[in-house]
């Protein structure tokens, strides 16, 4: 009879283990496929003024960035060189061969964050915003670091012809340097035209600018 006790009681142990066990156990939800993604990114967002829907599709380097976020290893050497180089061989050098433009103006530039806004009329001239991830000058206390200070940035590597290319480039397309980068394509995606971009090259480069002071 006690065995028979032992026994039942062992049984009803096990019962209420495999329910505690049932109970606490989530619901497998399976991850949504990368269509079904972009499908709920197009109907969150509809055109507007000069804001087009054709904003959430990606280049095929951006896509390849995405996917490398969780694939094992990242981005493979031989990927990202390809997109490297694909990159650096778009750039458009200034046309006059002269890199260096007003730097005063590439200082407004430098501070003003507006730009293909919905509200902004088309052909809005579009502002840098390099403060948002930059120091540039002592003088300016609010400034973001997701990219590496500016300060000097002429001062400590001068103005040879080879700096002014990959600064050029650089500012063109970062993704020529870094296939993953997260700086603004400014040239490519035609965010500054080639005056723009000569102004910020002033700014980064002159002797005169309050960046190499």
């Amino acid at each position: 009879m006690l065995r028979t006790i032992k026994h039942s009681t062992g049984l009803l142990l096990v019962a209420l283990l495999a329910a505690c066990a049932n109970t606490d156990s989530k619901p497998v939800v399976a991850e949504p496929t990368n269509e079904e993604i972009n499908q709920l990114l197009l109907a969150s967002f509809k055109d507007k003024g000069i804001a087009k829907l054709e904003r959430v599709n990606q280049t095929e380097l951006q896509k390849a960035c995405s996917l490398a976020e969780t694939a094992p290893g990242g981005l493979s050497d031989a990927k990202r060189t390809e997109l490297q180089n694909a990159a650096l061989a778009a750039v458009k050098f200034p046309a006059d061969g002269k890199y260096l433009g007003d730097w005063k103006a590439g200082e407004k530039l430098a501070q003003n964050g507006r730009g293909f806004q919905f509200s902004d009329k088309e052909g809005t001239a579009a502002g840098g915003n390099c403060y948002a991830c930059h120091q540039l000058a002592p003088q300016e206390l609010a400034y973001g670091n997701i990219g590496p200070s500016l300060y000097q940035y002429g001062k400590l590597r001068g103005n040879s012809e080879e700096i002014m290319k990959y600064t050029w480039v650089k500012i063109w397309n970062s993704h020529a340097y870094n296939a993953c980068s997260n700086m603004p394509r400014f040239g490519a995606e035609g965010i500054l035209t080639e005056t723009q971009i000569k102004d910020a090259m002033a700014l980064l480069l002159s002797p005169d600018s309050p960046v190499n002071k």
